[in-house]
């Protein structure tokens, strides 16, 4: 009796055999600059953006503390389900953003996942989303806490609103602005999920942040590698943490 093997029935060899030095140190290479895009790019965007909605959701309008409720719901509900549902929506298949792209054009839509630079900035833009809210709220915070009496003032002088912004706001909230950047620093660099779950650093491992890494080379057998990819963040994270605690000490 003759006995016929598949391809995919015959031993393979372990992941870390199959790619070649040059490709593991490529991947190694990559990793810091892409974890620097990361952190430069989100954590300015996020906070210009939460500086501005802060002034927005103080407002005194019934519509906006309902609105306010589902703006916080992505900082709410957990990352696993939700940075998985992103990652379904941009299936280039079946997935709602490419569907609705068909229906309103009658043309398939891109693989949002399938290029580097559009996975990165899709990780990014997940990561603005889920961070923001909180970000938002500490803000918020920092606002109501500087007095109704100069704002007031301000007013009956003629001043405008980037003028309230510029000479009262901004000075009041300057110190709690940069230590919440320095403080969501330290948080990026060591976010997995909005990578990890979205992309798998993917694709051909050219979307991986430092936090990806290590778990990368433990897939490939590289234990080295995986605990070096660790070691590398140290330099970044020890000068944020002491700008912050010296800021913190004033």
């Amino acid at each position: 009796m003759a006995i016929t093997l598949s391809v995919s029935d015959m031993p393979r060899a372990p992941l870390s055999a199959r790619l070649t030095p040059s490709q593991v140190w490529g991947i190694a290479m990559l990793a810091p600059y892409f974890t620097l895009i990361f952190l430069v790019v989100g954590i300015n965007i996020k906070m210009l953006i939460a500086l501005f909605l802060s002034g927005f959701f103080i407002e005194q309008r019934s519509w906006i503390k309902w609105l306010s409720v589902l703006f916080i719901l992505p900082w709410a509900v957990p990352s696993i389900p939700t940075i998985l549902s992103v990652r379904f929506m941009l299936n280039p298949e079946w997935g709602m953003v490419n569907q609705i792209i068909f229906k309103l054009t009658g043309d398939d839509g891109p693989n949002w996942l399938n290029d580097p630079a559009v996975a990165l900035s899709m990780a990014i833009g997940v990561h603005i989303w889920k961070s923001l809210p909180f970000w938002t709220l500490i803000l918020i915070t920092g606002r109501l806490a500087i007095s109704h009496d100069l704002l007031e003032a301000a007013s009956v002088d003629g001043a405008t609103r980037w003028q309230k912004f510029r000479y009262i706001t901004w000075p009041s909230m300057q110190t709690l602005y940069l230590t919440c950047t320095l403080l969501s620093m330290i948080w990026t660099l060591g976010d997995f999920n909005s990578v990890y779950l979205l992309t798998g650093g993917g694709p051909a491992d050219l979307t991986h942040v430092l936090s990806t890494l290590g778990i990368r080379y433990l897939r490939l057998d590289q234990l080295n590698l995986a605990m070096a990819s660790i070691v590398c963040a140290m330099p970044l994270v020890l000068p944020l943490v002491y700008f912050m605690m010296k800021r913190l000490s004033r």
